[in-house]
């Protein structure tokens, strides 16, 4: 395994370096493209942008989190990438990487077809759509407090495929070993899994219908973001005698839609909807995005909080095998202090119901269910200084806790656009 980890990291260096050699004025980047690659969490280079996300992270369970890692670009080559990155978890003692590539068999619907080997962690619970665009910050706030998680090596092929310029599509089937890092065991038939493997297959599709575009000489672009946003996956994993302990099936959903108001302000839906049938193991079903640690007092509990995650809701308090979140922002128009001094207020209300069968099955890991629906409520004053701004939150309803300290969250935001 070092010899992989040595191998991608003298690969990504190689080209890299070979990237600063000095570029004619026709292919140099322009300072705006520039500003849109740092801000999509690349630092663009001649053949290779760096990618910034795997530079350093931290949590429970590695520690403080560090690598390398890079995609290729056109300048390398319009028909083929690769992909790859390396890090070490400092207090895990391990590295992970991932070696990828792919090659494009048709241009005008920008198909390709892509290879990965991935030996990683994964956050258990957490579920992710195939299409969904790179999303890049400079903090993760979840990722700081997260402890459960497992661990996986994947193979995977996947197959791009845009049939028009508002309908993107992705089909993935892979291979995994899964190996939780906490003591958990999945009781399926009277027999006990440690450490499983699953076969799957998945298909997404994002339909964003009210996406405007223009065709310049780099192609079509997208100039206005329109709503509502659609996206649909469904997976099925499937039992074998090679690589599949169990047989499941999910479907995943999320609608996105803004209602303008006037220029300044407008206020935000988000409705994500998940279903799991079948032996589904703990690793691959759903929480609600929690983002609460559990500690005494509020102020032991301040962190930074998230973009769409509950804030009042604890780590590893419920998971589900279906639930349904509904999550509304109004934004106002920002406060006019100065001209670059501009906080900005958002009301912010939050809602989850879910449920779980067989919950029996999940052995050593005690949770609890969404059935009596989850509320929470509260605000945020962003971009107070230096990007920094303020998250207040308050839990109610089904869920509210006896002491009352127990339902506030009181936490940083974080928010840089470029």
């Amino acid at each position: 395994m070092h010899k992989v980890v040595c191998l991608i990291i003298i690969t990504l260096c190689t080209c890299a370096l070979y990237s600063q050699t000095p570029k004619t004025k026709k292919d140099s980047l322009s300072k705006k493209e520039f500003i849109k690659q740092l801000g999509n969490g690349f630092f663009p280079t001649k053949h290779v942008n760096i990618d910034m996300k795997y530079l350093i992270k931290y949590n429970q369970y590695e520690g403080l989190r560090t690598g390398l890692g890079g995609v290729t670009n056109d300048e390398f080559s319009e028909t083929y990438r690769i992909n790859s990155y390396v890090v070490y978890g400092f207090k895990d003692h391990r590295f992970k990487y991932k070696i990828g590539g792919g090659f494009r068999v048709n241009e005008p619907t920008n198909t390709w077809v892509n290879f990965s080997y991935t030996d990683d962690l994964q956050e258990s619970g957490s579920s992710t759509f195939l299409t969904d665009k790179r999303f890049f910050s400079f903090f993760e706030p979840r990722l700081l407090n997260i402890d459960l998680f497992h661990k996986h090596i994947t193979k995977a092929i996947s197959l791009e495929h845009k049939f028009s310029e508002n309908l993107l599509t992705e089909l993935e089937i892979a291979t995994s070993k899964i190996e939780p890092t906490y003591s958990y065991m999945f009781n399926v038939d009277d027999t006990s899994y440690r450490i499983f493997d699953i076969t799957s297959a998945k298909v997404a599709l994002q339909w964003s219908p009210f996406n405007s575009n223009e065709v310049n000489e780099k192609g079509i672009s997208e100039v206005k973001e329109g709503y509502p946003k659609f996206t649909l996956q469904v997976s099925q994993s499937v039992k074998n005698n090679i690589k599949g302990d169990f047989n499941f099936f999910k479907t995943d959903f999320r609608t996105i839609h803004r209602f303008i108001h006037n220029e300044y302000s407008f206020t935000e839906a988000t409705i994500t909807t998940g279903l799991a049938t079948g032996n589904t193991p703990l690793t691959h079903l759903y929480h609600a995005y929690p983002n609460n640690i559990t500690k005494e007092t509020i102020l032991q509990r301040f962190s930074v909080a998230g973009i769409n995650s509950f804030e009042t809701m604890y780590f590893n308090e419920f998971f589900s095998d279906r639930f349904t979140t509904l999550q509304l922002k109004h934004f106002i128009k920002p406060f006019k202090i100065t001209e670059r001094y501009r906080p900005q207020l958002v009301l912010i209300s939050r809602m989850a119901i879910g449920d779980m069968h067989d919950i029996e099955r999940h052995q050593n890991i005690e949770f609890g269910t969404l059935s009596k629906g989850y509320s929470e409520a509260g605000f945020e004053i962003n971009k107070l200084l230096f990007g920094f701004g303020l998250s207040f939150a308050y839990r109610y309803g089904g869920y509210h806790l006896p002491r009352y300290a127990d339902n506030i969250a009181a936490k940083f935001t974080f928010n840089v656009s470029l």
